[in-house]
Order: structure tokens, then C-alpha cells, then sequence
């Protein structure tokens, strides 16, 4: 079996920690870099290169597809898509999530719980907005074209008027979401892993400033997820069609509220703070759905190959 991790570089900790974990499951792995592959659109079919050459002989894909090259990584996802080769998260799935205001859209359609949440293109309306979920603390997130966000959380109202200062006159629209400090603001991460939560971890970000980040400086430590927790974590990854995903939840008077679903997440936190084997799981995950069949990865590779040469002079 051969598998491809999509990723800017072998040395980042979730890829490096994929391959080692196909390789002890005597999975032959490669890592390519997205922005490597080139794609072409022909009378006969789409074809797929890396290097200048025809893409490898590969049964499944694990996309890991950062926001710096979403747009360009998420069309090579579709393209090998299009030939026939699964996706440990397909396009639709990466799309979905990145879509930060629309993944809301979606999981609340579904009767997935969500925060409080105001989206408005004026940023001007900044404390309104914050009134409208409950008032400080909130997450504040900045949207763009290029569906980048920036997070922040604001836990008072002079971090509130901070950051009105600092987003006035960029043009992003912006979401507000209702947050919570204190012991109930450490918010739950769960990794899902196949529909099942494999991870759970309470993060606790830094408190008392204006942060530009929920990861960045947070402590990660494990807990038991309860029932309806897990439940709605796996519903999340369900509705988004992700196979692989951290849910991020928040505790409501104990009723969970998933604001975030990151279709891309480092498994670092989950294999120190837990001690599992995320990725280990996520190979093996990939394994049993090129055995399943689900999407047949050798007729995609008959189709790749016969496209392939029907292309040739």
C-alpha cells in the first residue's frame, strides 16, 4: 500500500510523525508538497504531476493543507480527487471548515450546538456585536477573501476597544462569538479520528491580554470528554465530511457548544498531553478505507495511467 501525506515540508511534527507511523505499519509513504503538483485539464481527463513527472503511483492521500496555500492545496485535493484517489479529508470536508461563518451554518442546520454568534461586515458595530452574544469575554475573528481568519479573544471592554482599533479600515468581515472565562473558558479540544474521538484535551489559553491567538501560548491537558460531548464532536465531523478533525467545544452550563472544526490540526497536543497514538490511528484509518473500497484506489490509478497515456504524443 502507498500513501501520500500533502504537506509543505517532512520536518513539520504531524507529517513527520505520519510517516514514521505508516512506515511501522509497513505502509510505503511519501511526503509531497502541494505547491509541487501541477494539474492539467484535457479532452480525455484530468491529469495529475509532480516534479515534472507523472504523480506517483499513490492508493490514499492525507491531505495536511495549510491556510498560507489553501486555495491552490484544496484544488490539488479535488484533483486527485478526480482521478480516483481517496482523501484522508477530501475537498468538500477542507472547504467546509475553512468557511468559518458557513461551518456554523452547517453544524447548527444539523442540530450540532453552537456559541452565540454575530457576523457583520462593519466592524464598527464591534460592542454591539459583543452585547448581541451575552457581552466580554468574546472571540473575535477576522474573515477575509482568502477565508484566513485571526482570532482573538477579548476579555474585557478596553481588549474590546483594542481591537476595534486594530481592525478598523482592513475590510474583513467579522464573526463574535460568545465566550466564557474562568474555570468553564477552558475550552474542549477533541481530535476525531474515523468518527470516533480518539483525543480529548481542556485548553486553557493566556488570560488577562488582548490574544491574537487561541494556540499560542495555551496549555493542553487531557480529560475524560463526556457522552454528549463526544457525540457532538463526531456529529461536527459527520456533517463537515471530515474523516480527520479537532472539534473545538466550549462548556455552556454543561451543554457543549462546537465553535471551530480545523480540518488540518497538529496532532502534537493530542500525542503528549494524552499519550495516544493519533498518528498511528489516522494511518490505519487511511488503511481500512483503501481496503473498504469506498473509493477504489486502483481504478483510480487504471484511470490515472490510461488517461496518462492516452495523453502522451
Amino acid at each position: 500500500m502507498h500513501l501520500t501525506v500533502l504537506s509543505r515540508s517532512s520536518e513539520i511534527y504531524t507529517t513527520r510523525r505520519l510517516v514514521e507511523a505508516a512506515r511501522a505499519r509497513g505502509v510505503r509513504s511519501r511526503v509531497v508538497d502541494p505547491l509541487e503538483v501541477e494539474m492539467g485539464l484535457f479532452d480525455q481527463a484530468p491529469q495529475a504531476y509532480w516534479r515534472g513527472k507523472r504523480f506517483p503511483r499513490t492508493d490514499v492521500v492525507v491531505p495536511r493543507i495549510g491556510l498560507s496555500i489553501h486555495q491552490y492545496g484544496l484544488s490539488v485535493v479535488n484533483q486527485l480527487e478526480l482521478l480516483g484517489i481517496p482523501a484522508l479529508n477530501g475537498a468538500y470536508g477542507i472547504a467546509a471548515s475553512r468557511n468559518k461563518m458557513r461551518s456554523l451554518q452547517m453544524l447548527s442546520a444539523a442540530g450540532v450546538p453552537v456559541p452565540r454568534t454575530v457576523m457583520a461586515s462593519d466592524p464598527s458595530g464591534l460592542k454591539d456585536m459583543a452585547r448581541l452574544v451575552g457581552g466580554v469575554p468574546v472571540l473575535v475573528k477576522l474573515l477575509s477573501t482568502s477565508e484566513k481568519s485571526g482570532v482573538m479573544i477579548c476579555e474585557t471592554l478596553q481588549s474590546l476597544e483594542a481591537a476595534l482599533e486594530a481592525i478598523l479600515g482592513l475590510g474583513q468581515n467579522i464573526v463574535v462569538q460568545q465566550y466564557l472565562k474562568g474555570a468553564k473558558g477552558r475550552d474542549l479540544r477533541a481530535l476525531v479520528v474515523g468518527g470516533e474521538v480518539i483525543a480529548a484535551m481542556r485548553r486553557r489559553p493566556p488570560v488577562g491580554r488582548f490574544s491574537r491567538n487561541l494556540r499560542r501560548g495555551a496549555q493542553f491537558e487531557q480529560v475524560s470528554l463526556p457522552p454528549a460531548y463526544a457525540r457532538a464532536a463526531a456529529q461536527a465531523a459527520r456533517v463537515l465530511q471530515l474523516e480527520v478533525c479537532a472539534v473545538d467545544m466550549l462548556d455552556v452550563k454543561g451543554t457543549p457548544r462546537v465553535f471551530e472544526v480545523n480540518s488540518s490540526p497538529s496532532i502534537r497536543e493530542a500525542e503528549t498531553a494524552c499519550g495516544v497514538d493519533a498518528a498511528g490511528r489516522i494511518v490505519e484509518r487511511a488503511m481500512a478505507l483503501v481496503r473498504r473500497g469506498s473509493a477504489p484506489a486502483g481504478a483510480g490509478r487504471r484511470r490515472r495511467d490510461g488517461a496518462a497515456a492516452a495523453a502522451r504524443p
